[in-house]
């Protein structure tokens, strides 16, 4: 499975519903969401600043976890940003390609 940050930032609306429920509820709605695509909540956790919570998934695929962002932005209460995450290891393969790139010249 792939792990994956999603960047979540509350609307209006999505504010008063946890103003109204609490953060707990918020947390089971998204985790129900995520183990109803067959993928894995890791960790959610309400921030400050300019971002409102970090929520690390773990997914079967890209589709699945980008089936729920699009669930939860279509519902009006958040809007969110997915990011792949990549182990150490992961990296480690990557640096073995070597990819032809040619640089523009200045």
């Amino acid at each position: 499975m792939a792990r994956y940050l999603y960047i979540v930032n509350y609307s209006p609306q999505g504010a008063a519903g946890i103003l109204k429920d609490g953060g707990t509820a918020r947390r089971v709605a998204a985790e129900d969401a995520i183990k109803s695509v067959g993928a894995t909540l890791e960790s959610f956790d309400f921030a400050f600043g300019s971002d409102d919570a970090y929520v690390i998934v773990d997914s079967p695929s890209p589709e699945a976890i980008a089936s729920v962002s699009l669930t939860v932005a279509a519902g009006g209460g958040a809007t969110g940003r997915l990011i792949p995450l990549l182990t150490p290891e992961q990296v480690d393969e990557a640096v073995k390609i070597s990819p032809s790139y040619q640089p523009a010249s200045t």
